[in-house]
């Protein structure tokens, strides 16, 4: 693994590659020995099964031989009615100091655009 700044380069064993868009966790206890658990999204594949990842939080503790675990899925957040007027991370944590939201559904953040035919295209106005 090599990593500079909140980007990774992982190297998977061969026919165990992520897809683009994975989640990556990075596991492992940083010099005082507390447990470290980074989440990654895969954004490029690099060829000689390696793979290049963002972040999703500080990268200050990781080094070179921590497990990384592909996921298999992309990164989710929670959806739903209990999810409105709430102010969630990438990761779908809460992050407005209000207690935990579980919906029991969650959605890719990555999503093909609905197509037309399912949008609203009547004018009105939009209440934020």
């Amino acid at each position: 693994m090599q990593i500079i700044g909140p980007v990774l380069d992982v190297v998977f064993p061969p026919g165990k590659m992520p897809n683009i868009y994975n989640a990556l966790i990075v596991q492992g206890r940083d010099t005082v020995g507390q447990e470290i658990n980074v989440t990654c999204e895969v954004q490029q594949l690099l060829g000689n099964n390696r793979v290049r990842a963002v972040a999703m939080s500080a990268t200050d503790c990781l080094k070179r031989g921590m497990n990384v675990i592909n996921t298999g899925a992309p990164l989710s957040v929670p959806v739903g009615g209990a999810t409105l007027g709430r102010i969630f991370n990438v990761l779908g944590e809460p992050i407005d100091n209000l207690d935990s939201v579980d919906t029991g559904t969650t959605s890719p953040i990555h999503r093909s655009a609905p197509a037309f035919i399912q949008l609203d295209t009547k004018l009105s106005i939009f209440e934020t």
